[in-house]
């Protein structure tokens, strides 16, 4: 997996490593959600491959032990149809 990315990536990268949208990545280094960086004076974020690997393993969807719920299927109200 490692081999399959340069050690350093940029936003479209991450985003199909990750499964996101490239605006969402690009967000998420903005917010600081994502370890990024950028050259004094540049407009796009790099990212190291390896940070983004710990990154992932350091959240989890689920724990191993957590019980992952079904969505909650909503009822709908039975009203009169027009």
């Amino acid at each position: 997996m490692a081999e399959d990315y340069p050690p350093i990536l940029d936003a479209a990268q991450v985003a199909e490593l990750l499964g996101m949208n490239v605006q969402m990545v690009r967000r998420y280094a903005r917010e600081g959600r994502l370890p990024a960086y950028k050259l004094p004076g540049g407009r796009t974020f790099k990212f190291f491959r390896d940070e983004i690997y710990e990154f992932v393993r350091s959240h989890p969807a689920a724990d191993a032990g957590t019980e992952v719920n079904e969505p909650r299927k909503t009822s709908r109200s039975q009203g009169s149809s027009s």
